[in-house]
């Protein structure tokens, strides 16, 4: 958390603030994230226009022209447009501060998020160059699970969470797209069948979608650009449902953890 339809959300909401806006100031107030920013990093943008805002997995990619600014919001992070005078709070690590008289402010109580630099295509960066599809193109398909998971033991709610695979499909976007396809979280990837890749990849383009019409989910911390946060647990089908009667059978929700991770499915619904 953020995932993708967190991280698009975001991205959205920030496009018409800032593209065409000037950097003036670049303000790191703490430069200890999960890796350090770059102590020069003000002076190297300062001065520079925000062309596009693209996303590539959960990482925004500011174009600078001259370079981009990648950003991650981690565990915890967010994003929001602010007015110039808006005073920073404890967790407000940097202000990107625009022309247009109006700050891009991360805020990220547990310090996970980061900020990079680049002047190489952003997507050979050592953050991106390793990511796998993304779920939301015309190059996931049913077929591209299905070949990908050839061969492999784990476990097809843990195989749809590796970045190296498919990107943006965390915990929660797993356990909802599974249950809307039918698939129990424990089969193994390389014996799924093609059939049922096929109505995986539709039910995780299909749970992304509406989580994203959502403004996504805010469980603890996610809020979009204008400080808002997202709605779509509230249409939870099994996420954090343990022991709650099923949407479709009416049967419990049952719970398990995977790889660390809490996983929830209907015994009867998904096979």
């Amino acid at each position: 958390m953020p995932e993708l339809p967190e991280v698009e959300t975001t991205r959205l909401g920030l496009l018409p603030h800032v593209q065409g806006a000037k950097i003036v100031d670049l303000v790191v107030r703490d430069p200890r994230l999960r890796w350090p920013i770059q102590a020069d990093l003000a002076t190297t943008v300062r001065g520079t226009s925000i062309v596009d805002i693209q996303r590539r997995a959960k990482y925004l990619l500011l174009d600078c022209g001259r370079g981009h600014l990648i950003i991650h919001l981690g565990m915890s992070g967010s994003l929001r447009i602010v007015a110039k005078d808006a005073l920073p709070g404890k967790h407000d690590h940097y202000d990107i501060v625009l022309s247009s008289h109006r700050i891009v402010r991360f805020t990220d109580p547990r310090r996970f998020g980061s900020l990079h630099w680049t002047t190489e295509t952003p997507t050979k960066h050592k953050l991106l160059v390793e990511l796998g599809v993304e779920p939301l193109s015309e190059a996931f398909t049913g077929r591209s699970i299905f070949d990908a998971a050839r061969g492999r033991t784990a476990s097809i709610k843990q195989f749809l969470m590796d970045q190296h695979h498919i990107v943006g499909v965390g915990n929660i976007y797993a356990n909802e797209a599974l249950f809307r396809a039918g698939v129990r979280p424990q089969a193994q990837a390389g014996r799924v069948s093609l059939a049922r890749c096929e109505q995986i990849a539709a039910a995780i383009k299909h749970t992304l979608l509406l989580a994203l019409k959502a403004g996504g989910s805010t469980l603890r911390d996610f809020v979009n650009s204008n400080g808002e946060p997202g709605s779509f647990q509230l249409s939870y089908r099994v996420y954090d449902r343990d022991g709650k009667s099923c949407f479709r059978c009416g049967g419990a929700i049952r719970s398990l953890r995977q790889g660390q991770r809490s996983t929830f499915y209907c015994p009867n619904c998904q096979r």
